[in-house]
């Protein structure tokens, strides 16, 4: 036990301080060369750096390979690799805006690593039911599963320090449901992708300084993918982010398609006062973000706010998942 504290101690530090010490000078940098998006939230037109993706995956690769000089096993290097591999897939799209489908097969190709390397197990744990054992369809799901929540975080990077304070506290509430479950080394990865998530938060939140772009929130979200798969717990990774994977449904039922998020028309508006509100567009999405503010308009804070909630009491759900697997299991 007390390599695995030293582990987690040594990792965590590397992650977070890469990440916060390196995305200040990442968003000057930005601005000197004028790579800026304008927040379209903001009266003001406030131009925001973005990509900040480098910092985080600076981070996450250089902690997550001090863990595999720790634990060497296959399960660390697929999460390296997959993860690494979506950040790639992720700058193409901010340098170059990729068609709707692009995401999708790409991310898919990042999860062949998993199969490659044997980091899985074809076992699908429930809570209550018990596994089920579904070796051929196990690796279609490794293949669909990278791309659902690299698109599924990416889907919620809509609002300021929304997807990189899901990401943290999605992380922490799988880290524990890992460590109730006993898997040690999986689950100090996880805390990984909670502490670099929490230090980008310090310059994503509300206002923010820098956005994600592609290549941060498809890193967050792959590397999510890639825990619950290689840490076998599938099931509560899908509980944790319920809310986004509720934004993600809502969206694709009304578009009814496969489509670049950037290409299609606004779900949201704005009061006099800046407020955001359901738009009166017909062909416009129904988003996570649109039924929180169908009532009456809230400012971007408050949406934030009301969306930590819902992640917060999806990871609750996600730890009591885990405490009745972790019955069964003993």
């Amino acid at each position: 036990m007390e390599q695995y504290i030293i582990a987690a101690i040594i990792t965590i530090i590397i992650g977070f301080f890469s990440v916060y010490g390196l995305t200040p000078i990442i968003i000057k940098a930005l601005e000197k060369r004028n790579v800026t998006v304008i927040d379209v939230n903001k009266k003001e037109k406030t131009l925001v750096a973005r990509p900040g993706g480098l910092s985080i995956i600076v981070g996450i690769i250089s902690s997550l390979t001090v863990l595999y000089f720790f634990f060497p096993i296959a399960e660390i290097l697929a999460i390296i690799i997959a993860t690494g591999l979506a950040f790639l897939v992720g700058i193409i799209d901010d340098r170059k805006t990729m068609g709707g489908w692009f995401k999708p097969l790409a991310l898919a190709f990042c999860a062949i690593p998993i199969i490659l390397l044997g980091a899985y197990d074809s076992n699908l744990d429930f809570p209550l039911f018990g596994s089920v054992n579904i070796p051929i369809m196990y690796l279609g799901l490794i293949i669909f599963m990278i791309p659902i929540t690299g698109n599924t975080f990416n889907s919620i990077d809509v609002l300021n320090g929304v997807v990189s304070g899901v990401s943290t506290i999605a992380g922490f509430a799988l880290s524990i449901s890992l460590f109730i479950l006993q898997n040690y080394e999986i689950a100090i990865a996880c805390l990984l992708l909670a502490f670099t998530s929490l230090a980008f938060y310090k310059y994503h939140k509300f206002p923010s300084k820098i956005f994600p772009g592609d290549s941060g929130a498809l890193v967050f979200g792959a590397m999510y993918g890639a825990i619950a798969i290689v840490g076998h717990v599938e099931v509560i990774a899908a509980v944790i982010i319920l809310p986004a994977v509720i934004n993600s449904f809502l969206f694709l039922s009304s578009v009814k398609k496969i489509v670049e998020h950037r290409e299609i028309k606004n779900p949201i508006s704005h009061t006099e006062d800046w407020k955001l509100k359901s738009t009166i567009e017909n062909h416009a999405p129904i988003t996570l973000v649109r039924l929180l503010v169908a009532r009456k308009p809230l400012s971007e804070k408050q949406i934030g706010i009301e969306i930590f909630k819902l992640a917060i009491f999806s990871g609750i759900l996600g730890i009591i998942t885990a405490l009745f697997m972790g019955i069964e299991l003993s």
